[in-house]
């Protein structure tokens, strides 16, 4: 375990309790995790985080915590989303704050509203939903804990019934119809699939107890895994984002990147076996990349390779105890833009 020391020689003591909690599985009682609690918060990574939080429990649009076009809900999600990362649940005052403002502003039907008004959408002749707009709310209350409360289940009922026939979310409705779907954004075995979207929707269902081993998960996991690219340099982007190394940016183009550690988390998630095919190419691409000093180098943001690394070997380590569900999804090569053949 060459990768153990350069791991517990981080500054960060949230870093050093979740290899030590997760990764050599010491339990609260031990002594080194016992101190480790009492050095989390003052751990740069969350006490800027929590001198940002406001009195009535949200968190601003602010460059720390997510782009400049997001909105109180959406950079709310982002900050819980980390906290709820590094272990911290609803018992902890910021979070149970936090989620409080968040249901607070959650629709009748169980949905978030999209950063403009229904009305205002409509008049300007765009979206009426897209499943992004509860997925990420959703998804951060679940990392904290919240993923059986009644309010979060009824936004889970809502996200289901967004879902289209063949598996996939779709970028939204519009009047009724499927949205435009950028070819970046595109689906191999879908025609109105969005991949944002259906990621978003598939990090909601893999962190609730019932819904990881559902249908509904493992068919939008399927068409996940039918793309047959190995993107190297945004491998560990979702962690380097919620850990606050990137910046958390964009709204239907929140999952645009292709993220392999993130698609093998839902694969150790929803309890894929390791003798799929596709996994476990997955498995040997990433592992190729381990330097030899048992690192995992990402590249924009060199100071998230720990982290990129911690979170790689928590999900290899989960996988290895799978032999659930094996899926047959043909791998189809992907092109964003493919280019059109001429008619004469």
């Amino acid at each position: 375990m060459t990768w153990l020391p350069l791991l517990l020689i981080d500054k960060s003591a949230n870093l050093r309790y979740l290899v030590l909690r997760n990764l050599l599985q010491r339990n609260s009682n031990d002594k080194e995790i016992q101190e480790l609690n009492l050095l989390r918060e003052e751990d740069s990574i969350v006490t800027d985080l929590f001198a940002l939080q406001t009195l009535d429990g949200y968190w601003s649009k602010s460059d720390y915590v997510s782009g400049a076009h997001s909105t109180k809900i959406l950079a709310t999600a982002q900050a819980l989303a980390r906290l709820g990362y590094l272990g911290y649940n609803q018992e902890h005052t910021a979070i149970a704050k936090g989620a409080e403002y968040l249901f607070s502003l959650q629709n009748d039907d169980g949905s978030w509203p999209l950063p403009q008004t229904r009305e205002k959408q409509l008049e300007i002749g765009g979206y009426e939903n897209m499943t992004i707009q509860t997925a990420l709310p959703l998804r951060a209350l679940a990392m904290c804990g919240y993923s059986t409360d009644t309010r979060s289940e009824k936004a889970y009922q809502w996200i289901l019934e967004q879902r289209m026939p063949d598996g996939a979310w779709p970028t939204g409705y519009v009047k009724g119809n499927f949205g435009y779907v950028a070819g970046y954004r595109k689906i191999a075995h879908s025609r109105w699939g969005c991949r944002s979207n259906t990621t978003a929707a598939l990090s909601c269902l893999a962190l609730h107890p019932k819904y990881c081993s559902s249908d509904e998960a493992r068919r939008a996991l399927d068409l996940l895994l039918g793309r047959d690219t190995k993107e190297r340099l945004t491998l560990g982007f979702e962690v380097a984002r919620t850990v606050g190394f990137e910046q958390a940016t964009g709204f239907i183009t929140y999952f645009a990147r292709y993220d392999i550690s993130l698609i093998l988390k839902f694969c150790w998630q929803l309890g894929t076996s390791i003798e799929d095919s596709r996994v476990r190419n997955l498995v040997v691409f990433i592992q190729e990349l381990q330097t030899d000093h048992g690192i995992w180098n990402y590249s924009p943001k060199p100071q998230a390779s720990r982290w990129v690394t911690y979170d790689i070997l928590h999900s290899l380590a989960h996988l290895d105890q799978n032999e659930e569900w094996i899926s047959f999804e043909p791998h189809t090569p992907f092109q964003t833009y493919p280019k059109k053949q001429r008619r004469f």
